[in-house]
């Protein structure tokens, strides 16, 4: 495996003129132009009847060398730039990766009624256990962002001693969702619930065009359109949909704070204070963390953001930090 960017990581600083939290969030979506990593795409089959797609770069011929398993977070895709960014910098450092896309966020509208959400832990487990059985001699890794990292963490915590996966890195993971769901409103993160909910609503509008929705959820078209924050949406649909009796509950069963404790694969947990998406209200107790969890709390870094260098000439730590951390937790 080639050691290109083991050497670049050091300590995040924020960029000069990128302090701020909201530059740090949405630099990479309105600045970041990369070229497009080369793509095969495998559609998955699930036991229920629907799939997800698994966006592959690098497919693991006979060689033994590992694979990453990207989670996006909501909203996400392969279109993400954080996304994109990272499978790139993966092939330069000698990994194979594959994005698991939630059900339909590839473009493609799911079968079924029901859609994904923070604590679905279910797709992500056939995916990896799968890949397992295919690549027996390929050391297996993932990356979860955002709701990907709940989901991450909460799978972790399930698995307990039989995960698969030889280290894993959560990044911005809103692990307690109530309080998320909360700051979400307040002041202009609800900028960015406003750009989320329309895709989700987006999202949910096509299902109706499929599935006989105001039976299954009570609600028609003209009020989905009008639900004004994560919660209503979540109340609604999210949760009913998957089987919790509202937005609360949903929350309570899906944080995956509480799934911590039971982690036995090295973890690392990255997480800014100014993530403007949470309050650090949501970060667990060090002290109760076991040990193979690394909890790496920087001042800065936004959500998803963690841009250093210059304005001008933005560098990508979280990309060589994820890097560093699952060379020094290689087979």
């Amino acid at each position: 495996m080639t050691q290109h960017h083991y050497h670049k990581y050091k300590p995040f600083q924020a960029a000069y003129g990128l302090k701020h939290r909201h530059l740090q969030t949405i630099f990479s979506t309105l600045f970041r132009k990369l070229p497009e990593p080369d793509i095969e795409i495998e559609r998955f089959e699930l036991g229920d009847g629907d799939f997800v797609d698994c966006y592959w770069h690098h497919t693991p011929g006979h060689s033994q060398e590992p694979i990453v398993i990207l989670f996006h977070g909501l909203a996400g895709s392969f279109k993400s730039p954080y996304i994109q960014g990272m499978m790139a910098a993966l092939a330069q450092a000698g990994f194979n990766s594959v994005l698991m896309h939630f059900r339909g966020c590839s473009g493609v509208l799911n079968r079924l009624s029901r859609s994904y959400h923070s604590g679905d832990t279910s797709d992500a487990k056939k995916w990896i256990e799968t890949l397992k059985l295919r690549h027996p001699q390929n050391p297996l890794y993932a990356v979860g962002y955002s709701l990907g990292g709940n989901m991450l963490l909460k799978l972790l915590g399930e698995w307990q001693q039989s995960s698969p996966l030889c280290a894993a890195v959560s990044v911005s993971a809103p692990m307690q969702l109530d309080i998320c769901s909360r700051q979400m409103n307040q002041g202009f993160s609800r900028f960015y619930q406003y750009v989320l909910l329309k895709t989700l609503k987006q999202g949910l509008l096509e299902k109706y065009k499929v599935h006989d929705l105001q039976s299954l959820i009570g609600i028609n078209k003209k009020q989905v359109k009008q639900l004004k924050d994560f919660w209503a949406f979540d109340n609604i649909y999210t949760g009913p949909i998957h089987g919790f009796s509202s937005a609360s509950d949903y929350y309570q069963q899906s944080s995956s704070r509480k799934f911590l404790k039971a982690i036995s694969t090295p973890t690392l947990i990255i997480h800014a204070m100014d993530d403007p998406f949470m309050t650090p209200e949501i970060l667990p107790d060090e002290a109760s963390l076991p040990t193979e969890i690394q909890l790496e709390i920087h001042a800065h870094g936004g959500h998803l953001g963690f841009i250093s260098g210059h304005i001008f000439r933005p560098e990508y730590w979280l990309e060589d930090r994820i890097i560093h951390y699952f060379k020094d937790n290689s087979t």
